[in-house]
């Protein structure tokens, strides 16, 4: 079976859903070398960090293909393009789109369903009804003019939680929803580097006290201001704590961020450390004595189950699709305010010994729930049902 997958760029700072699809499409590819005959084909118009060993097309890897995107007032196709993405989709069995709001899905899937080539489209938590607040008249007319269309036409629209595809599946009424979770690298996480490198290299980790830590993109809709805040009420009877933000954002955003901090009186207690990436990142995760994130809305929150995956306790929100599912894993899920982050982070250190347990706990939970082995089988159960339809 021949699998094209599209995502407009796969730059990595952009956020979770390029991980996403950069872990699915590398477990496909390894399906098919152990014999499960599955042909990928990345289609891109940005491969700055596609994995070299990819762009040299090595054995085991998606083949990689780069566009311009350039996309006519009708949402066509340029004629480069247009040639480009046709050859592709007619050398397919199925084809993923990830994503609703990519114009470039648009012409796609109408190109996909010209040559009668079934496709579907995993909408990462973007038709959530938090995300459906932000410009959401601009994207309730994008619908009506050819969203909703490409996502009804999709053999399947995919969700990764049941509580997503609850709150989308009203914008697109007449699709056939599936849900299914993210498949996740897990191979990093079998065997841990251990805190000491995060400790060599960020100073901060040396101050006494609990050590929470944050690490997603620093985005308003995080909630980093919340953390901000429990953490000066925190100090302010007494308490030793730090918070260490890692994660690109903004220059301006994050700069208001620090003069919140300074207000606050948490200047050294808040901590930027910017993007943080392999081994330094997981043994941040262990150096830290709980994951924080308060986040308004979160898809599948691949950071959430890193965390997990490092043994490091979390505490986060029902903005979380997933949260019943982490929560039923030893998540601590609270209301995003900087009281209940503050009653939530005091339980949790009072478990003293019993925390790392909870952490340990999670660690074997999310390493069965997402054996990619299992999971990347469901997807390629689900190509087949697509290709049936």
């Amino acid at each position: 079976m021949r699998c094209l997958h599209y995502v407009d760029a796969v730059v990595e700072e952009a956020g979770g859903v390029v991980r996403a699809v950069l872990d699915l499409t590398a477990a496909l590819a390894q399906q098919g070398i152990g014999g499960r005959g599955i042909e990928v084909t990345l289609l891109t118009g940005d491969a700055q960090d596609v994995p070299k060993s990819w762009l040299a097309d090595e054995s085991g890897t998606p083949r990689v293909e780069v566009i311009s995107r350039s996309l006519t007032p009708w949402l066509s196709l340029g004629t480069a393009d247009r040639e480009a993405v046709s050859a592709a989709v007619a050398a397919a069995d199925v084809v993923h789109l990830h994503t609703p709001w990519d114009p470039c899905n648009v012409a796609i899937a109408a190109e996909a369903r010209r040559t009668g080539t079934p496709y579907m489209v995993s909408v990462h938590g973007m038709l959530d009804d938090w995300s459906m607040t932000q410009r959401g008249l601009k994207k309730r007319v994008y619908l009506s003019v050819a969203g909703r269309r490409m996502l009804e036409g999709a053999a399947r629209i995919h969700f990764t939680a049941e509580g997503e595809r609850q709150q989308a599946m009203k914008l697109a009424p007449r699709g056939s929803a599936v849900v299914l979770p993210l498949v996740m690298d897990l191979s990093p996480y079998r065997t841990l580097p251990g805190p000491q490198i995060a400790r060599d290299t960020f100073a901060d980790l040396q101050r006494d006290g609990a050590k929470l830590l944050f690490l997603s993109r620093v985005h308003p809709k995080k909630g980093v201001e919340l953390l901000i805040e429990a953490v000066a009420a925190m100090r302010k009877r007494g308490d030793a704590v730090t918070a260490l933000i890692a994660g690109p954002g903004d220059a301006a955003y994050v700069e208001s961020l620090k003069q919140l901090a300074t207000k606050l009186g948490v200047t050294d207690d808040v901590c930027f450390l910017g993007m943080v990436r392999g081994e330094a990142k997981l043994s941040l995760y262990q150096a830290c004595d709980l994951f924080v994130l308060p986040t308004s809305q979160e898809n599948f929150g691949i950071v959430l189950t890193e965390a997990m995956a490092c043994a490091t306790p979390i505490v986060t929100t029902r903005g979380v699709d997933i949260w019943q599912e982490l929560q039923d894993r030893d998540a601590v899920i609270v209301d995003a305010t900087p009281p209940a982050l503050v009653e939530a982070i005091d339980q949790l250190l009072a478990e003293g010994d019993k925390l790392k347990t909870r952490g340990e706990r999670s660690r074997t939970a999310v390493l069965d729930w997402l054996d990619p082995q299992t999971v990347v089988s469901q997807y390629v159960d689900l190509y087949r049902q697509c290709c049936r339809a």
